[in-house]
């Protein structure tokens, strides 16, 4: 799908508006010294210290307090670290810019975030993979809508965030359905503005999470909103971290001993549904107990793989995609993982959930 200067959107303005100061890092990024670098890359290349050294602390991502109600619920023990803080940051552009910040180190995100990292010029790679094998989004309508399928999404205004899930969940919905992108229009914003933008027509259509859509709907169905399901997933669910954590013995240790319990906590509300219903989307998210009964019917069942060539193939898949609209260069995805922690979370958890 060659990206077109007909298209419903300037490249030029969208790249500016979403990377802000992306030329700006690059800049700098290239300006680094020559034996930093190659500290840096003998830095990545060394072995894991089996032990996290006293004193060690890693500033976490965790949206809505996720991560610490999992280690609570799920009573999986004291992080062998201290954690000086939890972010309550989930979307790409924020985790990103978290991240060039110096206020983060490790988050939680899908696949396309990491490509959009390194595309602005910043250094950052992956440290576990859940592969997801169920769709995660759906589309939802404007009020109003006539619009049943994506082949009816010719000619509409679409919600577009380039650094996030959502972003490539409507792309290989747009190319599966046969639409180029001078077909349609896409519209450049972040995911938290989607509802505002559906509600106020500024969109015809916006990619919701499955965790999201209830609360739009149950507002704005009897208006004529609706849902259109699609069968397409993001199939990457990661962590990653800065070169500059994970070039730090302490902290790449540090980030190694988190993953453990990342992969179990997924486990134990996938394996834990009706207490995470009532103590996380009933009192932390608003939702009803039927509502988030229908979200976690939907969820994913968590899956390490021990390798992550699947997960490498699938990666390379979508920056290609983006690539081809011209929102991205190519390059070969393989620098985004470190391969160091490649097989921890599959270690950590049962044969079930190894895959």
């Amino acid at each position: 799908m060659p990206f077109s200067r007909t298209s419903g959107i300037d490249r030029r303005l969208f790249l500016s508006s979403v990377l802000g100061a992306a030329a700006g890092v690059a800049g700098l990024s290239g300006c680094a010294d020559g034996s930093a670098a190659a500290d840096t890359k003998d830095a990545l290349s060394a072995p894991l210290a089996a032990k996290v050294p006293a004193g060690t602390s890693l500033k976490i991502a965790s949206y809505s307090g996720t991560q610490q109600l999992q280690l609570k619920l799920g009573r999986l023990g004291e992080l062998p670290f201290k954690v000086s803080s939890w972010a309550n940051i989930s979307a790409g552009p924020d985790v990103i810019n978290a991240f060039r910040s110096g206020s983060l180190d490790v988050a939680n995100n899908a696949g396309i975030p990491p490509i959009q990292a390194h595309f602005q010029g910043y250094d950052a790679k992956i440290v576990a993979i859940n592969i997801t094998r169920k769709p995660n989004y759906l589309f939802a309508t404007k009020p109003g809508s006539d619009i049943r399928s994506v082949a009816d999404f010719k000619g509409k205004k679409l919600a577009f965030s380039q650094g996030q899930a959502q972003g490539v969940v409507l792309l290989r919905a747009l190319k599966k359905a046969g639409l180029s992108y001078d077909e349609v229009k896409l519209v450049p914003l972040t995911s938290n503005q989607f509802f505002t933008a559906l509600q106020s027509g500024q969109v015809d259509v916006a990619p919701l999470a499955n965790s999201q859509a209830p609360a739009y709907l149950q507002q704005y169905k009897a208006k004529g909103a609706h849902a259109i399901t699609t069968d397409v997933v993001d199939l990457l669910n990661l962590l990653w971290a800065p070169t500059s954590v994970l070039s730090d013995p302490a902290k790449a240790a540090a980030v190694a001993a988190y993953i453990p319990y990342w992969a179990k906590g997924q486990v134990w509300t996938y394996e834990n549904p009706d207490v995470w219903n009532e103590e996380f989307y009933v009192k932390t998210q608003n939702l009803t107990l039927a509502q988030a009964k229908a979200v976690t019917a939907l969820a994913n069942k968590p899956l390490f793989p021990p390798s992550w060539n699947e997960a490498i193939k699938w990666e390379q898949e979508t920056a290609d995609l983006l690539a081809d609209g011209g929102f991205v260069k190519k390059f070969d995805v393989a620098e985004l993982f470190d391969h160091r922690f490649e097989g921890i979370a599959a270690r950590s958890v049962a044969a079930e959930y190894r895959r």
